[in-house]
């Protein structure tokens, strides 16, 4: 296959469940598709929120099923991830303890508030969303919240020597500017002009993240940029909203 087809399954078969046809790897190379990944999600996230306001369900409803819809697609990737974020890094007194505990696939209670807080914290603001009639706000939230994650790759080293995010390597300077070019892009032409605030608000979270993982457990994990996303996307939701 050419490079970019194989590039986009490579995407969708890191940050998805869909079942897709064999194809090269190409690991770190092909993280300019993640926005591309984001646009299919949130797509069909919002495409499932439409039809169910469309035959009559109020907001509050169909926000559940948008979450829903999109866990489903993930596998709840990016969520499992912010649980064992939380629960490592603030769960831990060394660092080889807080990477232990991100390992462990058990949820703890800092996890389990994290998710739950989250999950509010998305749905809350999908029910405004779906009120307005905002469609292209969920579609831009996925896009960017993925399209900032080889940024952080980038810049941050990985904190063990395995682990997802070690196997699928890192990004190259310019492959993360280009995902987050094409993030941008995708995200004005769903959203419009406004949608320009939300980038900054996606940018200090990856940053912020970025730097707490860094002093905490010495770089950045599968589970980091879990964490990056779902919190990011929250970011941008409310800046969009607002």
């Amino acid at each position: 296959m050419p490079h970019p087809l194989d590039d986009l399954l490579t995407g969708f078969a890191l940050l998805t469940r869909l079942p897709l046809p064999d194809h090269v790897s190409r690991g770190a190379a092909a993280a300019w598709s993640w926005p591309v990944v984001g646009l299919v999600v949130g797509g069909l996230a919002a495409l499932s929120g439409w039809l169910v306001v469309t035959a009559g369900l109020s907001a509050a409803p169909a926000a559940v099923l948008v979450l829903a819809v999109q866990v489903l697609l993930t596998g709840g990737l990016h969520e499992d991830g912010l649980a064992d974020t939380a629960d490592g890094l603030w769960g831990g007194r060394t660092k080889e303890r807080r990477l232990e505990i991100m390992r462990d696939s058990r949820i703890g209670s800092y996890g389990v508030v994290a998710l739950v807080l989250a999950l509010l914290a998305r749905w809350s603001v999908m029910v405004q969303v779906l009120a307005y009639g905002s469609w292209g706000a969920l579609v831009a939230a996925a896009v960017l919240s993925r399209g900032v994650l080889p940024g952080v790759m980038a810049l941050v080293g990985p904190a063990r020597q395995d682990g997802l995010s070690r196997g699928v390597g890192r990004p190259s300077v310019a492959v993360a500017a280009a995902a987050a070019g094409l993030a941008v892009l995708i995200g004005v032409l769903v959203a419009g002009w406004g949608v320009l605030p939300a980038v900054v608000a996606c940018g200090v979270v990856a940053v912020g993240m970025g730097r707490i993982a860094v002093a905490r457990i010495g770089g950045q994990t599968g589970d980091i940029l879990g964490a990056v996303q779902v919190l990011a996307e929250i970011g941008v939701l409310f800046v969009l909203v607002g």
